[in-house]
């Protein structure tokens, strides 16, 4: 397990990709050989009682999109695309029965909900159980999240921050406190399952959420055609600047944006690439023993992590969070 984390964490650093329980003693070597020695300007940032820094302002959008679920009609739909990426498929036609999607990411009002009404606690809010890992102090087993921050002195990083989570994901100090309209975050697999369960749902197959994300633009490199900036309009939350060095937030957000900033696809669905990766119920077809995260993140630039399209999709252990994977859920009822 300590291997997996430590090797994860690397992955991290490198294309945004694992940790799941690990402390922060064993991952302090493996984090700092993989930090990027560059710095953004102080003027652009807010100083976090961790060290690491995010955008100061928290914005909101005018128009919120509903807290509902859009209907995505039975039938032969095409995904994937000319692949990027290795792990990425080719044009394939499938069937699908059809669903409701949620229009949007699951955000942390919906999330608290869910919390006040049954008293649940995500896998980063507990502590690894000592008995897992006999040889390990259990001091160092403590609860928290992987971070992607930047410090003042040594330039961005990836971090195993103790006390990050939905409610802290920045780590003790940082809230959530007017973010109700943010997509939840540091959710691991079996925290959105259980979310989607309680709403009367279900997480998307990869296949759902691909067609949702299509929205009829078969082959298309976006989820809005083959032009990144349509009429020079930017259409998801991503990474604009020197990857990882500075985001100059020329989308209008250096950093996680509030559902809804972007305009809808042709379903009527917002945010479905960019923003944050989206948690699928499939296992990632090269190791089964990961989940699947489709839809890439804030994170995506393309210089560096071009994930911010519908064919995109990455292997992420089921019991990971990061300050940077949240997800949707879907019902497979009739139609309305």
């Amino acid at each position: 397990m300590l291997r997996r984390v430590i090797f994860g964490v690397i992955g991290l650093a490198l294309v945004g990709v694992g940790l799941a329980f690990v402390f922060q003693a064993q991952l302090a070597r493996a984090l700092n050989e993989r930090r990027v020695d560059r710095q953004m300007s102080p003027d652009r940032l807010g100083e976090l009682p961790d060290g690491t820094t995010e955008p100061a302002s928290i914005q909101h959008c005018s128009a919120a999109p509903a807290d509902d679920r859009l209907w995505v009609a039975a039938g032969a739909y095409q995904i994937g695309a000319t692949p990027r990426y290795r792990e990425e498929t080719g044009p394939l036609q499938v069937e699908t029965s059809g669903f409701w999607i949620d229009r949007h990411e699951v955000t942390n009002a919906q999330f608290a909900r869910f919390v006040a009404e049954t008293g649940y606690r995500t896998i980063a809010e507990q502590a690894p159980d000592p008995a897992a890992y006999p040889d390990i102090d259990p001091a160092a087993l403590v609860a928290g999240s992987a971070v992607f921050g930047v410090s003042a002195t040594q330039g961005y990083w990836w971090s195993f921050v103790p006390g990050a989570s939905w409610q802290a994901p920045q780590g003790p100090g940082s809230s959530i406190d007017s973010r109700d309209d943010y997509p939840v975050v540091h959710i691991a697999y079996a925290d959105a399952l259980a979310y989607a369960e309680w709403a009367g749902g279900d997480l998307p197959t990869e296949a759902e959420w691909e067609i949702a994300a299509r929205a009829g633009q078969a082959g298309a490199e976006f989820e809005w055609g083959d032009e990144f900036r349509p009429d020079g309009q930017w259409r998801a939350n991503s990474w604009q600047g020197p990857f990882p060095a500075i985001d100059t937030g020329d989308d209008g957000f250096a950093g996680l944006a509030p559902i809804g900033c972007y305009q809808p696809n042709e379903f009527g669905l917002v945010d479905m690439t960019g923003n944050v990766w989206e948690w699928t119920s499939s296992p990632f077809s090269a190791n089964p023993a990961t989940g699947t995260i489709r839809g890439g993140s804030y994170l995506c630039a393309p210089n560096f992590c071009a994930r911010f399209r519908p064919a995109a999709r990455q292997a992420q252990e089921w019991d990971f969070s990061a300050s940077h994977i949240g997800f949707r859920t879907i019902s497979r009822g009739p139609p309305a």
